[in-house]
Parts: structure tokens; C-alpha cells; sequence
């Protein structure tokens, strides 16, 4: 008997802390949480905090947990825990640790801009993270709302389901910001192959799932957490019992360059010819025998290639009679006016350049970065001495979206079609290829030399989820990593370590079949969500009517 007193003893201290502290602990819980994500990937941390913070909504003023007794109680004598703002707050707190901790990277690169000053930077992270913590904080107050309307809806469904809807109203409100929902925190645990059926914010539900499920452990109430673990079980087997074959290759040789340039070595024409230098090197020498492939990091050359003739040969002229390049540049929009020609404008691009110097294909950056490519509402801040983060006076124009280019070479290669998502356009899930033609592979030029050594972790971590969800490989070329060739299964068959200058020979593995998240995007994870939420609903309404 004597432990059991001890453990209530123990159980009755955690709730008046709850009850005391409760904004508090949500705060670190979420800091602790971040721990889950790439570099760390300390996942079960994650877990128990999820479980954790579903505990502080769980925790009526009477110090009391919501039990199945609960649910016949009349309308009026039920509080679903902390009640209205409380509640939000909550959810606030606990996204606030989260973003500040998992988004440190964003100061490093404030580091680089000297129109600004650097110490910024760290406010910049507490101010996103107290912008993006809105929406678990709208994620708890639903779910206590609706628990108080609901006869007692169960929490774990409906909290689920509820954190789903504002992971994905994350990503796509206000441009979105779609960085490391929760769901990314699976990668090589062997659960991330269910994204192939529910995608990233799918698993993002398992893992709200799975913290519910500990929690009713911890309790004891094993009728409640071992039918959960047993149902995400069985989700994470489906993802690897889907027909699937093996990610062969292709026997397209690539080579993929990762030269190792750092931020502040990469603007300036004193750079231009030690980077070109670089980049040649790495690239190596061509064979006529074997037609390749190769890969450049975004935004690799300063020279703009289809307004200076001189440079697209020189960059041609590293290719062999059968070879071609991807490399991520600059597009230029110059406007003649009486007094000259003035830069209005440019694109981030990807271009394709053959060895007969033509430029024969171009993506265009749709998805840019807001402060990082151009600067909203630019009257009002730049007078006050802000700016944005890549050098330049003239803001970045959006491309279309995604679409397939045609890599036509001369030993046929026309029928290839490759995807392009460049930079952080390869974390929103659901939109990364035209879906209505379907390309061979991916590929994400990208520059994190700006993101300390956090951002670049997280950024391959998600385009290695990008990859499970389309069943497509993913080609990562960046100037200091981490560079990598992705198969279609997320796994990686040969990378670069971060801050180290190489270059990958490989050869291009194969698509897969389109998985149920290819042909049918977001609408499975949202259809997850609102199944969840509405079977808690229905399941608490059905009892409160016995």
C-alpha cells in the first residue's frame, strides 16, 4: 500500500503544479519537444512533452481528470478542463518554447546582413514563434471548447484531429510557414513510410495519437492507450505493406556539387572567379562515353546566364558533348528609362544549360521568402532601416508553381522530366510537383549557408518527407550542405556532410508508383483530421444520451 500512496502523493503534487504553473510547463514542454526534430531527433522526448501538454488541457480546476464517468454528467456541472483562454493560452505557450528552440537557425542569418543589426536576429525568432504559436494555441482552445460543448468529446481524437487542421492552416495562411510539423519528428523510425498514405500532417496525428496514448498509460487506463498503440501500429505496417518495389536506378549518371561556399564569401565580383574556380573543380571532368547529369546549389552563379553570353560558355564548356547542367541563378528584369537601364526586378531561378551554351529550360522560385527575398509593405519598413536578407535593392518575383521541365539532350533524354523545388519550397507537403505531369525526380537547389547548423538538418529531413510522400527521388545540391541523392523510399544513397566541399557520382534512382498522397494531396490528412474530430464528437454525444 505504501507505494500507492507514494504515487498519489507524487500525482497529487503534478496537478496543484498544473493547476499553479500550467503556462509555464506548456513553455517547457514545447522547448523540449523541438528536441525531436533534426539535429537532435530525440522523438520519445517529443512524445511524453505531447503528452504532457494534452495532461494540462485534461485538468479540470478541481484538480480532477476527465474519466468515462464523466461523460453522462449534465451539461451544466461539465468543465472540460482549463476553460476558454486559459486553454489558448496553453496551446500558445507550449508553441512558443517549440518555435523559439526548433527555429534557433533563423538568427544565424541576420549574421550575414549588415544593413541591419545582427542582435535582430534573435528577436525576429521570438517574434515568428509568437506569430506561428497562434495555431496550436487555436488547436487547444477548440479542442476545450468543443469538449465543453461536446458532453466530454474524448480528448485524444479530437485533439488530434484539431492539431491537423491548424498544422495545415500553418502552412498555408499569410504565404504559410510550413517548417517541421510534427509529423517530420517519424523520420527512420520506421512510421514515416505511412506518409505514402496520409502524408507529413497524417503522421502529424499519429504522433498526437501516440503522446494521448502514453498519457492514458500513465494513468492506467489501459482500455484507452493500448487499443490507440495498437491502431498506430497497424498504421505504421500499412506504409510498408503498400506494393512497393525496389528504388533502382535509373542509369543516368549524376554528379551533384556541394563547393562549400559560405555566405559571406558568396556576393562580390572578388568571389565570382575563386567560386567559378570551385565549382569547375568539383564538377570534374567529362566523358564522352557517359552522358551525366550535374547538379549546382541555388543561386551558384552571381553572373546572370541569359544576359552574359561569356559566361554560359564558360559554364558550358565544363560539359561533355552529351552532358547537361542545373544550376540555380538569377533572372533579371531591366527596364530602360531615360536616365538607363535599371534592375526592376528578378527571379530565382533553375537553369538548364546544354554544352552547346543554350539555355534550354527554366523554373522560376514561386514560393519565396517573405523578408528573405522581398520585404512586405516595403514603404513602411525600409525608411525605418530594415531590409531584406539576400543582398540587393530589388524585390524577387514569384514564378507559376510547379511544373515539369524536359532535360532534351543529344542521347535522348527528352522523355526525362524533372520537378524543381527550390530552397524551402520542398517543406509544403502536397504541393511539390504538377501532379498533372508527373516528373522522374526532384530537384532542390538550396542555400543554407545562412542557417547555422540546425536549419540544415531540418531542411533535408524534410525533403527526405517530401520523397516518402510522392514516391519520387529528391536531389539536394546546396554550397555547404547537406547535399544528397534521396530514393524514393526518404532514404539516402549518398550525401555530403554539412560544411564540406565534394561532389556525389552517382546515378539517378527511380520513381516509384504514385502513392494515395500523390494522386490525392492534403485531402487524406485533412479527411484524417476530420474523422477523428467528428468521431470524438459522435462518441461523446452517443454516450451522454445513455
Amino acid at each position: 500500500m505504501q507505494p500507492r500512496r507514494c504515487r498519489r502523493a507524487r500525482q497529487s503534487k503534478l496537478m496543484q503544479l498544473a493547476r499553479s504553473r500550467p503556462l509555464l510547463i506548456a513553455l517547457l514542454l514545447g522547448a523540449v519537444a523541438a528536441t525531436g526534430f533534426a539535429p537532435l531527433g530525440l522523438w520519445p522526448l517529443s512524445l511524453i512533452c505531447v503528452a504532457g501538454l494534452m495532461a494540462l488541457l485534461d485538468v479540470r480546476p478541481s484538480g480532477k481528470t476527465w474519466g468515462p464517468q464523466d461523460a453522462g454528467a449534465p451539461p451544466a456541472s461539465r468543465d472540460a478542463g482549463p476553460g476558454g483562454w486559459r486553454a489558448f493560452l496553453i496551446g500558445w505557450s507550449f508553441g512558443v518554447g517549440h518555435f523559439t528552440v526548433g527555429l534557433n537557425w533563423i538568427a544565424h542569418a541576420f549574421t550575414y546582413q549588415d544593413a541591419m543589426p545582427h542582435w535582430l536576429g534573435y528577436i525576429a525568432v521570438v517574434a515568428l514563434s509568437l506569430y506561428l504559436a497562434v495555431f496550436p494555441g487555436l488547436a487547444t482552445l477548440a479542442t476545450v471548447a468543443i469538449r465543453a460543448r461536446g458532453s466530454g468529446a474524448p480528448l485524444i481524437p479530437l485533439f488530434a484531429g484539431l492539431w491537423v487542421l491548424s498544422e495545415y492552416a500553418r502552412a498555408s495562411l499569410f504565404t504559410g510557414f510550413a517548417w517541421n510539423p510534427l509529423g517530420v519528428m517519424w523520420l527512420d523510425t520506421g512510421v514515416d513510410q505511412a506518409a505514402r498514405l496520409i502524408g507529413t500532417y497524417g503522421l502529424s496525428a499519429v504522433a498526437i495519437m501516440a503522446g494521448g496514448a502514453l498519457l492514458a498509460l500513465a494513468r492506467r487506463r489501459w482500455h484507452v492507450g493500448a487499443p490507440i498503440l495498437g491502431v498506430l501500429i497497424a498504421i505504421a505496417i500499412l506504409g510498408h505493406v503498400e506494393p512497393r518495389r525496389a528504388a533502382s536506378a535509373t542509369g543516368i549518371a549524376i554528379t551533384v556539387v556541394q563547393p562549400n561556399i559560405d555566405q559571406n564569401e558568396k556576393y562580390g565580383r572578388e568571389f565570382e572567379e575563386r567560386n567559378f574556380a570551385r565549382l569547375a573543380r568539383l564538377t570534374g571532368p567529362s566523358s564522352p562515353d557517359r552522358p551525366r547529369l550535374v547538379f549546382w546549389p541555388e543561386a551558384a552563379l552571381e553572373a546572370w546566364l541569359d544576359v552574359e553570353p561569356e559566361w554560359r560558355a564558360r559554364v558550358a564548356g565544363l560539359l561533355g558533348p552529351n552532358d547537361l547542367l542545373v544550376t540555380g541563378g538569377v533572372k533579371p528584369f531591366i527596364e530602360n528609362r531615360p536616365r538607363g537601364r535599371f534592375l526592376t526586378g528578378a527571379t530565382n531561378s533553375t537553369w538548364v544549360v546544354t554544352p552547346d551554351a543554350r539555355l534550354v529550360a527554366r523554373y522560376d522560385k514561386a514560393h519565396l521568402v517573405p523578408y528573405g527575398e522581398y520585404l512586405p509593405m516595403r514603404s513602411i519598413l525600409e525608411p525605418i532601416g530594415l531590409s531584406r536578407l539576400v543582398p540587393g535593392d530589388a524585390d524577387f518575383i514569384p514564378g507559376p508553381g510547379p511544373r515539369s521541365l524536359a532535360l532534351s539532350g543529344a542521347d535522348g533524354r527528352s522523355a526525362l522530366r524533372m520537378g524543381v523545388q527550390i530552397c524551402y519550397e520542398i517543406i509544403f507537403s502536397g504541393h511539390v510537383i504538377d501532379a498533372g505531369d508527373r516528373p522522374a525526380f526532384l530537384f532542390n537547389p538550396s542555400n543554407d549557408a545562412w542557417f547555422g547548423n540546425w536549419g540544415p538538418p531540418q531542411h533535408l529531413a524534410q525533403a527526405r518527407m517530401r520523397a516518402i510522400e510522392e514516391a519520387m527521388p529528391v536531389i539536394r545540391s546546396t554550397p555547404t550542405g547537406i547535399s544528397a541523392v534521396i530514393d524514393g523510399h526518404g532514404r539516402l544513397t549518398a550525401f555530403i556532410p554539412h560544411r564540406r566541399a565534394g561532389a556525389i557520382s552517382s546515378t539517378l534512382p527511380e520513381a516509384l508508383p504514385a502513392t494515395p498522397f500523390a494522386r490525392f494531396g492534403n485531402l487524406l490528412p485533412i479527411c484524417v483530421a476530420l474523422v477523428l474530430a467528428l468521431t470524438s464528437i459522435l462518441l461523446a454525444r452517443r454516450h451522454g444520451r445513455r
